[in-house]
């Protein structure tokens, strides 16, 4: 994330503010503009989201989203991906997706950049657990290791390829292997690790 300066801000007064880009982020009174996106931060984003919508979305169980801001708990966050289930989707008046999602997402993933703070990023996760949150991961392509971060338990560090990703129920059929998210680096076809349903 890039600093911003420090300036005394309140939530709403921060949400008036001009969008930037990369967005940014309302932290513990602070304004923190994201990392601009890298090619292996983009590639994990797009894979994410795809493969979990594949699952879930068309039988309107849940939808993933990349970049969302999410408001809640005093924070207006963009994590990299959210998961949000069906009924948790907030819809404007005519039935559309709202551009306003004031609640907690039910899945949340980070993909550590170069220039981030492991600790920053963490939080959001921590932050989002905190509120109701089923499952974090912070994914790191440069460990090629996945932290994930199940709701008041301790994180589990996987870093081998044919270790199997811990999902919440919302997404339980999402099977990936710590081997198949760093394989969508591979410019060429990459050897799937884990199938899904298995």
């Amino acid at each position: 994330m890039v600093r911003a300066p420090i300036q005394t801000i309140t939530p709403e007064a921060f949400l008036n503010l001009p969008e930037t880009q990369p967005a940014s982020e309302y932290i513990n009174g602070e304004i923190l503009q994201k990392s601009m996106p890298q090619g292996k931060h983009s590639k994990i984003q797009a894979k994410l989201v795809t493969e979990i919508n594949q699952l879930v979305e068309e039988r309107e169980i849940a939808r993933a989203f990349p970049e969302l801001r999410c408001i809640f708990g005093g924070r207006a966050i963009v994590p990299d991906v959210t998961v949000f289930s069906w009924d948790k989707i907030p819809v404007d008046k005519n039935d559309d997706i709202a551009n306003v999602f004031n609640d907690v997402p039910d899945f949340i993933i980070e993909i550590l950049s170069p220039d981030q703070s492991p600790i920053r990023v963490t939080g959001k996760i921590l932050h989002s657990l905190d509120r109701g949150c089923q499952m974090g991961w912070l994914i790191d392509s440069s460990t090629r290791s996945v932290l994930v971060y199940p709701p008041q338990q301790q994180p589990q560090l996987l870093d081998e390829e044919n270790a199997i990703l811990p999902v919440p129920d919302l997404v339980e059929e999402l099977r990936l292997a710590v081997g198949d998210v760093f394989g969508w680096l591979r410019k060429g076809k990459s050897k799937q690790v884990a199938t899904h349903g298995e």
